[in-house]
C-alpha cells in the first residue's frame, strides 16, 4: 500500500514539473511574465514548489538572465522596468520644478535690466535721496518723541507750581 502511495505522490510531482516547464516554455516564447510567482500561477502550483525544486528555479533564474535569441539584451523582468519608469518620472517631475524656477529668476532679472534701461526706474541719486528721507524721518519720529515727553514733565512742573501758589495763597492769616 505505501508503494501505490509513493507511486502516486510521485506521478503528482512529475504532473506538476511538467506543468511547470510548460508554462516557462509558453513565457519564453510569448514574452510573458517570466517571475517565480508568474510561473506559479500559470503552473496551477504554490511558489513553495520552485524553492523545493532547486532545478526548477534555477531553470527561471538562467532564462531570466539569458541574452534573447534574437541578439537584444538580456530580459528585464516588468518590476524592474516598472520601477525604471518610476524613478524617471519623479525625475522628470524634479527636472520641470527646477525649469520652472530657472525660467522665473531669468525672467525677473531681464525685466529689471529692461525697467533699469528704460530710464523708467529711480536714478541712483533718486535712491540716495529716498534713502536719505527714510533717515530723517525716523529721526524726526525720535525728536517728536522726546518733545513729547519734555512736554508731559513741562506740564507735571506747572500743574506743581499751580498747586504751591494755590496752597500760599490760601493760607490762613497769621495773627
Amino acid at each position: 500500500m505505501t508503494s501505490r502511495l509513493t507511486e502516486g505522490r510521485r506521478a503528482n510531482s512529475a504532473r506538476r514539473r511538467e506543468r511547470v516547464l510548460k508554462a516557462l516554455d509558453t513565457a519564453v516564447r510569448t514574452g510573458g511574465d517570466i517571475t517565480v510567482s508568474g510561473l506559479a500561477r500559470a503552473a496551477r502550483v504554490d511558489r513553495t514548489y520552485f524553492y523545493r525544486h532547486r532545478d526548477l528555479l534555477e531553470r527561471v533564474h538562467a532564462v531570466v538572465t539569458a541574452p534573447a535569441g534574437d541578439g537584444m539584451m538580456a530580459a528585464v523582468s516588468r518590476a524592474s522596468l516598472q520601477t525604471d519608469l518610476a524613478n524617471t518620472l519623479e525625475r522628470n517631475k524634479r527636472l520641470a520644478a527646477r525649469v520652472r524656477q530657472l525660467e522665473k529668476r531669468l525672467s525677473q532679472s531681464i525685466g529689471a535690466k529692461a525697467w533699469a534701461d528704460s530710464g523708467l526706474g529711480a536714478s541712483d541719486d533718486v535712491d540716495q535721496l529716498q534713502r536719505r528721507i527714510i533717515t530723517l524721518e525716523q529721526q524726526l519720529s525720535t525728536m517728536q518723541g522726546e518733545l513729547d515727553e519734555r512736554t508731559e514733565e513741562l506740564e507735571a512742573a506747572r500743574a506743581a507750581n499751580r498747586e504751591m501758589t494755590r496752597s500760599l495763597n490760601h493760607r490762613p492769616a497769621r495773627l
